[in-house]
């Protein structure tokens, strides 16, 4: 038989590896953001006149902390209480001219339509002049009766109706040292703050029976913005004129101040508490 030759083997063609891929290191995924903390709230509105600066304001994020729904009121000074709205997310924020009725009335209405009541009335508002008595005119004068004095007046009159209602309120008022002692060269500012004492008092004897407790604090040499006239040897000498020996800060006057709203102060009314490092004793 005739020899077959066997065909010979092709060997199929091997293919090319492709290059290895080398991969990036992947970035570390991003740390997740932390959430926004809900508002703690203890579902008490407090309403804070002349909130947008020094002790007000003050007063008003030492409430925010504590839980309350916090209202302000600021007269002129827009561009604070918008710092001060962005520093306390959902703080309602209403102008006011606490020396008039009507804008009081409708401010009052405002917050009220925003947060549905006010538990805690902060009557803050005030203004300051130092003068020589024989130099005040009697358009100063009555001026700083109406916004230290009547505002106090117009405020606790609109927050009172409802707090009868319910049986319960506590309203503060800030009055000053000068209020107790009397201040030279400060007469008027003197006299509207010790009206302020005086009201403070009755009020507290009246509106005892209705569950609504009504006190006092009467700040000393605070360093607030007030105090922008003050030279710091001015600062420097009252600070050592004071038994503790330095000035107060707005915030120790605002925690007095949100202790006496709390009910661990329901039986504390009508008394007049002094922040003051011992000037007046």
């Amino acid at each position: 038989m005739p020899k077959q030759e066997r065909e010979p083997v092709q060997a199929e063609p091997v293919p090319e590896l492709a290059p290895a891929e080398v991969k990036a290191p992947e970035e570390p995924a991003a740390a997740p953001e932390a959430p926004v903390p809900a508002i703690r709230t203890n579902g008490r509105t407090v309403l804070i006149s002349g909130g947008d600066r020094g002790i007000g304001a003050a007063t008003a994020k030492a409430f925010y902390e504590a839980g309350y729904r916090v209202a302000v009121l600021y007269h002129k000074n827009a561009e604070a209480a918008a710092a001060l709205e962005k520093a306390l997310p959902g703080c309602t924020i209403v102008q006011c001219d606490v020396a008039s009725r009507a804008s009081c009335e409708l401010a009052f209405h405002a917050v009220e339509q925003a947060l549905g009541r006010v538990d805690v009335l902060v009557s803050n508002a005030g203004i300051a002049q130092q003068k020589l008595f024989t130099d005040i005119t009697p358009e100063e004068w009555q001026h700083m009766l109406d916004v230290n004095l009547s505002g106090a007046f117009h405020l606790c009159q609109l927050a009172l109706p409802g707090m009868i209602r319910r049986k319960a309120g506590r309203i503060l008022t800030v009055s000053s040292m000068w209020g107790q002692t009397g201040g030279s060269c400060e007469v008027h500012y003197s006299a509207a703050k010790a009206g302020l004492i005086g009201l403070t008092k009755a009020l507290a004897k009246e509106e005892g029976p209705s569950g609504i407790t009504v006190n006092c604090v009467a700040p000393g040499v605070i360093d607030t913005d007030m105090m922008a006239a003050f030279t710091a040897e001015d600062k420097a000498a009252l600070a050592e004129e004071t038994p503790v020996g330095r000035l107060g800060s707005a915030d120790e006057v605002a925690q007095l101040l949100v202790f006496l709203a709390g009910e661990s102060a329901g039986y504390i009314t009508g008394q007049v508490f002094g922040v003051n490092g011992g000037l007046v004793i």
